[in-house]
């Protein structure tokens, strides 16, 4: 057992500000700074995180409940050098309460290509609370605090994450889309407001970009994907050019992935590995 006042200065010494600004300013903290704690640095974030509220109501009330549950899976907390630190809950991390101090956690987009080229989008779900109704690239999440998925080398935590959500989001199978066959090409930080605009929540990201290119079995589960479609390079610039004039909702983190990698990244499909710039994290 060890005093939290010894935890929290641990925390101070840490490398990341940003954990630095919220530990110091929770009252969930200064509350139990006479209690003793045993546990580890990411278990005081994590609690830290629990007693954050945006009102005295449940934030999640009224929402999809099969959407709400998912709000309980573990997130990787990081740093601005995507260096890990802690973990909260993906509602923790989404609140833009959290956001506006800080808190950042770990995501990936999946591109996927058909053998001709194409490219697999999706529009997301209406049930989603963050981003519902928008078109974006094949598949985007997060990798989850639990042994498989924090293992970095190679990024293959991120690649077991994005095989295992493809399975849920669009139902393809694993054997179609091997681990091997994933290129981790670089990262975008970013961050944005939801919409529509609620002030309740957000993202802020630290995005692994997978491409992939494999013909597979589509079966999409309705409470995640709305409707899926694939693309040519002259179908997607089209659709981007009249987005705003059509009323199509474009997710942000796939807006400047658009803007500023994709279609020099896709005219290199066959040498994609070419492209791969994984030691620089782009700040968007």
């Amino acid at each position: 057992m060890i005093r939290l006042t010894k935890i929290v200065y641990v925390l101070r010494n840490a490398t990341d500000t940003n954990i630095r600004l919220i530990i110091n300013k929770s009252q969930g903290i200064k509350n139990l700074t006479t209690q003793t704690y045993s546990g580890h640095r990411s278990d005081i974030v994590k609690n830290y995180s629990s007693s954050a509220k945006m009102s005295g109501d449940d934030i999640l009330k009224g929402l999809d409940e099969t959407q709400a549950k998912l709000m309980e899976e573990e997130c990787i907390l990081v740093n601005r050098n995507d260096e890990r630190i802690g973990s909260a809950s993906k509602k923790i991390c989404h609140l833009l309460e959290n956001i506006n101090k800080g808190m950042l956690h770990r995501a990936f987009s999946v591109f996927l290509f058909n053998l001709n080229g194409d490219l697999l989008l999706q529009q997301r779900a209406i049930e989603k609370i963050t981003f519902p109704d928008h078109f974006t690239n094949t598949c985007c999440s997060h990798p989850l605090n639990f042994e498989a998925e924090l293992e970095e080398e190679g990024a293959i935590g991120v690649k077991r994450a994005a095989q295992r959500k493809l399975k849920h989001e669009l139902g393809i199978e694993p054997q179609q889309i091997p681990l091997e066959d994933f290129h981790f090409l670089t990262r975008i930080l970013y961050k944005a407001d939801n919409v529509p605009h609620d002030g309740k929540w957000g993202e802020h990201e630290i995005d692994y970009i997978l491409f992939i290119q494999k013909d597979v079995t589509v079966n999409a589960n309705p409470n995640e994907v709305k409707s899926y479609r694939y693309v040519s390079q002259k179908d997607l610039k089209d659709l981007i050019d009249s987005s705003q004039d059509k009323g199509m909702l474009l997710t942000p983190w796939f807006k400047l992935i658009c803007n500023n990698f994709l279609f020099k990244w896709w005219n290199k499909l066959n040498d994609v590995e070419s492209q791969a710039d994984r030691k620089t994290i782009h700040y968007m």
